[in-house]
């Protein structure tokens, strides 16, 4: 069976290629690039959904990689409007250059995966059976014809994948523009993550700072519209080639750092990049065979959105349906037409939605100057009241970043879901909704395995389905007593008859759920749906749904 391709090595095709892995299936990874991971001021903010996801896809270090902060806190002026105490999250803010060496590090420790750098795709072709690529290496400028299974353009913003298949990608170009810097220095708010609005200074609208691991802030300044901030020539002796030493910049650098600490600090600045944050989202994720993801397949940013974590999402979503239907050419349970077409339902959904919420939302948040602001700020409310929509953006929380519920199909309609505007089903958030309904990510809460063993339920994501009995006192009794009595040897045979590998799981407690509570996950940490007691006929129903319908809607890959 030919191995999925990979278009891209970033952090979203590197985390897809593991994630197919830990599903025993081979992918080819064609890196442009040469691999090397400069350090530059590029950040990701995880929350503890994203954090769990790299640890079980091999990056475990993530946490001590990154910064944990205490509080966010938002200002105007010279007043704190809003404090977020941060001390009970899992709020981590990472350099995405330590992201990106963590994933190739767990890359190179797995066989399956074949890397391939200085390798660009210059043609495609697609049949019934699979997918045919063809590579410049721009090393010697030999081509290479490569065979594939399936083909995912992880390819960034100009995408060759998405160029190739000729889909669309409609959108704004410029809806923010930021300065960014990475700098060492020592702030007033130790741990803090601060966003400032007019503050008292001259010169800038809004600047934020948020800490980095090793003593290192990264600083944003909100820039109007307009050309980028003027660079210089790049310094070749610098620490970090490619810094930006525009006078513009270094002036915001010193009067923000002036304006929080009172006096100047010693500081040194080791990055910075003028960024134009964009709106697109693609006309279609999914072409045959071939899909889109990470920003070859959407572009946000505004409001301080995290579009790597959406992009590190559309990997963990897409990589259990291509297991699924990889594994079906090697003997495994044929899945329904709804499974791949699932991907572009689901994604392309959710990352809609918050494309529509920052619509919604950039008018309270981005007020116009004069009379015009005041007459919107008549009719919007204070800044105060809008200010925890500035923290979800950056926090990676609400509508903005939060972990979407993706809707259950309709039962006996296995296609595709419509995504409903303006806060319907296709909208919804994990956060909006109890624990127990279908579509949400599942809360990460201590399990017993098999053997008796203590786990994470979100560290047994990504390897199958799981099936997860709460039964209450169960870690008071030996895994002898527990394996062999109640529900427990029911379920074992259940899971073993379904159409889709799944592991049996126990846990004491589950947020609104009831003793003998039978809760079917996803891969990707959705709950597909309940039962209670072992009721065969209705997991296997539930099983079907979430691999697109039943059997005899099967499709050929």
């Amino acid at each position: 069976m030919d191995p999925v391709i990979v278009v891209g090595a970033g952090p979203v095709g590197l985390a897809l290629a593991l994630a197919l892995a830990r599903q025993e299936v081979p992918t080819v990874v064609l890196d442009e690039g040469t691999g090397v991971c400069p350090e530059g001021p590029r950040s990701i903010v995880l929350g503890s959904d994203t954090t769990a996801l790299l640890g079980r896809l091999g990056y475990g270090r993530a946490a001590s990689d990154a910064a944990r902060w205490d509080a966010f806190t938002v200002w105007r002026r010279r007043s704190e409007v809003l404090r977020l105490p941060l001390a009970d999250e899992a709020v981590l803010h990472l350099p995405q250059h330590r992201l990106q060496r963590g994933l190739r590090d767990a890359v190179s420790a797995t066989p399956l995966i074949q890397l391939v750098p200085l390798n660009r795709v210059t043609e495609l072709e697609q049949d019934q059976d699979g997918v045919n690529v063809r590579t410049l290496a721009t090393k010697d400028g030999t081509h290479t014809w490569r065979r594939g299974s399936h083909l995912v353009g992880c390819d960034g913003a100009r995408s060759t994948v998405r160029k190739l298949l000729k889909i669309r990608f409609p959108g704004r170009p410029a809806v923010d523009r930021h300065a960014v810097a990475t700098v060492r220095v020592q702030l007033p708010f130790t741990g803090e993550a601060r966003l400032h609005r007019e503050p008292p200074w001259r010169g800038d609208r809004e600047a934020s700072a948020r800490p980095l691991p090793d003593g290192l802030w990264r600083l944003d300044w909100r820039l109007p519209p307009g050309r980028p901030a003027p660079t210089a020539p790049v310094d070749p002796h610098a620490t970090w080639p490619g810094i930006v030493t525009g006078d513009t910049l270094l002036a915001r650098v010193k009067s923000t750092l002036t304006g929080w600490c009172g006096e100047l600090p010693p500081y040194e600045l080791l990055a910075a990049a003028d960024h134009t944050y964009q709106q697109r989202l693609a006309a279609r994720f999914r072409d045959g065979r071939c899909f889109l993801a990470g920003d070859a397949a959407h572009l946000h940013g505004a409001l301080g959105m995290q579009n790597l974590v959406d992009g590190l999402r559309d990997a963990d979503n897409l990589a259990w349906r291509l297991a699924l239907a990889w594994h079906l050419h090697s003997g495994g349970p044929q899945p329904g037409g709804a499974l791949l077409d699932g991907y572009e339902a689901e994604r392309r959904g959710a990352v809609g939605a918050r494309l529509r919420a920052v619509d919604q939302t950039m008018p309270l948040l981005r007020p116009l100057r004069g009379w015009q602001q005041t007459r919107r700020s008549l009719l919007t409310g204070s800044f105060r009241k809008h200010s925890p929509l500035l923290a979800d953006g950056q926090l990676g929380a609400g509508r903005f970043g939060g972990a979407p519920a993706y809707p259950a199909a309709p039962s006996g309609v296995p296609g595709r879901v419509p995504v409903q505007r303006g806060g319907g089903r296709g909208t919804a958030l994990t956060e909006e909704l109890p624990a127990t309904a279908p579509g949400v990510l599942v809360p990460d809460v201590p399990v017993l395995t098999g053997d008796g063993s203590a786990d994470a339920l979100r560290a047994r994501l990504g390897a199958g389905f799981l099936l997860l009995l709460v039964a209450p006192g169960t870690a008071v009794w030996s895994a002898e007593h527990w394996l062999g009595a109640g529900l427990m040897p029911r379920l074992a045979e259940t899971a073993a008859a379904l159409p889709v590998p799944a592991e049996v799981l126990v846990a004491e407690s589950y947020p609104g759920a009831d003793p003998h509570t039978v809760l079917l996950i996803r891969p990707d940490g959705h709950l597909v749906g309940t039962t209670q007691g072992c009721r065969a006929e209705d997991l296997q129903e539930l099983a079907d749904r979430a691999r697109g319908g039943p059997a005899a809607l099967a499709e050929s890959g």
